[in-house]
């Protein structure tokens, strides 16, 4: 009875309040590698995303050089309050490494071990030994084409894919000029004039980019996917009526032999993108029309492609001119950079507000859909399936943590 008694005296006294404790804002240590990529002349964080970084409570080192393809200085990084490295080695020892393209073997090896890369993966390029590497540093890693936002699109390939679609009409209009040995056609249309024939082959967000930009000039354009839901989702978006058909090889090739531009810019999930232009199709192409295949980074739509780069971006067959250069995106490096950085400062920002990576994971499930290791464990079942290497969920990892 008295134990009774002291046990309803204890439930009537006032308790303390449990509150959500708050958590504890950290500071990032950021480095910025030199991208040595071939031809790769973008770079993750712009100067003025290092200045609002570093007035957050921030620490950011630049590799010396590391902006110069995109006409960044090390002043600008500088005055923005960066340390300049000049070791290579030394810019690795950050805690978060910022880059465009995947590490190199080699810069694998510079690493000291449990940090965070965020960099794109490109699956299709890499080998079981690169993600074993990574795996042996206990690295986290996040891969830029897998990071979904709250609608669950991947902001980063539609900004790439919009500078891609934008950019291929601007390079098939200097192919077409004489200033280029070209027809001396003027990309688009003018009263009186029959305008510039236009094919665009794929209704994805290359497509669609590649579409506006045409009708804006005055092109006659048509579009081809064997997607109709892509078809229709074009039509509403660029508000206006456009041809559009599936891929049917007589109706394209019909169009084909109008066409003063094609646009390849069908895209796989699988390894290798379908062909669906075939050699005589290209032979049968009006002298001096311009091909630019968009989709060359995963083998190419048209079978008279062969990967060129940005020093030699073009060659002849059949008299037509192909544009086959993988990352058009660098072409433009400047705008491409300040795309990637405006998407992931705002990320960095979180993640130092929120006092870790750990934190922003457990809430933000489109990040959380772009890590491919976490602490050395392989957490993402395409990455795992594709290496055939056993893999954890990530879900229940971070809820562990």
């Amino acid at each position: 009875m008295s134990n009774l008694s002291s046990l309803g005296k204890e439930g009537l006294l006032p308790q303390e309040e449990m509150l959500e404790v708050g958590r504890k804002k950290s500071s990032l240590f950021i480095g910025l590698p030199k991208e040595k990529a071939f031809q790769e002349n973008r770079i993750a964080i712009v100067p003025d995303a290092v200045q609002l970084l570093i007035s957050h409570g921030n620490e950011v080192w630049v590799e010396s050089g590391a902006g110069d393809n995109a006409n960044f200085t090390d002043n600008e990084y500088s005055e923005a309050g960066a340390k300049i490295v000049y070791d290579t080695k030394e810019v690795y020892q950050a805690d978060i490494i910022m880059k465009v393209e995947p590490p190199t073997m080699e810069e694998i090896d510079l690493m000291k071990g449990r940090q965070t890369l965020v960099s794109a993966l490109q699956i299709t390029t890499q080998s079981r030994e690169y993600i074993e590497k990574l795996l042996d540093k206990k690295i986290t890693a996040l891969a830029f084409e897998y990071i979904q936002d709250e609608s669950g699109f991947m902001p980063i390939i539609r900004s790439m894919s919009e500078i891609a679609g934008n950019t291929s009409l601007l390079i098939a209009s200097e192919y077409l000029s004489n200033a280029n040995n070209g027809k001396g056609l003027m990309l688009g249309g003018i009263a009186g004039v029959t305008p510039t024939q236009v094919v665009i082959i794929g209704a994805g967000t290359v497509g669609e980019c590649a579409a506006r930009a045409a009708m804006g000039l005055g092109a006659s354009v048509k579009v081809f996917d064997n997607s109709l839901s892509k078809l229709r989702r074009l039509q509403n978006d660029v508000n206006t009526r456009v041809y559009t058909s599936v891929i049917q090889p007589k109706v394209l090739s019909k169009a084909l032999r109008r066409a003063d531009v094609v646009i390849g810019a069908l895209r796989s999930n699988d390894k290798r993108t379908p062909c669906v232009v075939s050699d005589e199709m290209v032979e049968a192409m009006k002298d001096g029309s311009v091909i630019v295949d968009v989709s060359i980074d995963q083998g190419g739509c048209v079978e008279t492609s062969q990967v060129t780069n940005h020093a030699s971006p073009v060659f002849t067959k059949y008299g037509v001119v192909h544009y086959c250069v993988p990352n058009i995106p660098s072409r433009v490096a400047r705008t491409a950079s300040f795309a990637l950085s405006n998407l992931l400062t705002p990320t960095l920002l979180r993640i130092s507000y929120e006092g870790g990576l750990e934190n922003v994971l457990r809430r933000d499930v489109g990040l959380r859909h772009g890590v491919y290791l976490c602490h050395g464990i392989l957490t993402h079942s395409m990455v795992g399936d594709w290496f055939e290497m056993p893999h954890k969920n990530i879900d229940l990892l971070i809820a562990s943590l």
